[in-house]
């Protein structure tokens, strides 16, 4: 039966061994969000990997020739117990899945999972580093935030991958 497994991948080479391991007809999921990268005065927003210097493969381990990944160009080695890959509940990799966009990037701060007047912190645009508190999702999918401005509360309107929750 198949089940999913982890690949340990050496370090910023996940795209290689996806590559690799792909040539060898195993089925790859490496799961990206948008990373904000910042650079002599300019700001990107860069897909990265969600689990850095990790993948999962699809595979049955009484059919499948899973021993190959070990060798592979880009990969350190496949997480095992033992001598026998260790399984991942199939759920997770189902939920990490249904949280992908448009464009297959998983969105790291599920805005649903927010509860109203919970802190956030702003990661982009001119008010990074600020915090405020999450109202509600609007009809455009973006967040709605009451923060402080100037001794006053005013409601901004941020794209939902420019916040992450704040530490308390």
């Amino acid at each position: 039966m198949k089940h999913w497994h982890v690949v340990n991948t050496r370090a910023r080479r996940e795209q290689d061994a996806l590559i690799n391991l792909c040539r060898q007809n195993f089925e790859v999921y490496l799961p990206r969000y948008r990373k904000r990268r910042s650079h002599a005065r300019r700001v990107e927003w860069v897909p990265s990997p969600l689990f850095p210097c990790y993948l999962f493969v699809f595979l049955d381990l009484e059919i499948d020739q899973w021993r190959a990944i070990n060798s592979t160009i880009g990969v350190r080695a496949i997480i095992s117990h033992g001598d026998r890959p260790t399984p991942v509940p199939d759920q997770l990799i189902k939920e990490i899945k249904e949280r992908e966009d448009s464009k297959g990037l998983v969105d790291v701060v599920n805005a649903s999972s927010l509860n109203p007047n919970e802190k956030v912190r702003v990661t982009g645009g001119p008010l990074i580093d600020r915090v405020g508190l999450f109202q509600c999702l609007d009809d455009n999918q973006r967040v709605l935030i009451l923060m402080e401005l100037m001794g006053q509360y005013v409601e901004v309107r941020l794209s939902r991958s420019e916040i992450v929750r704040a530490e308390s």
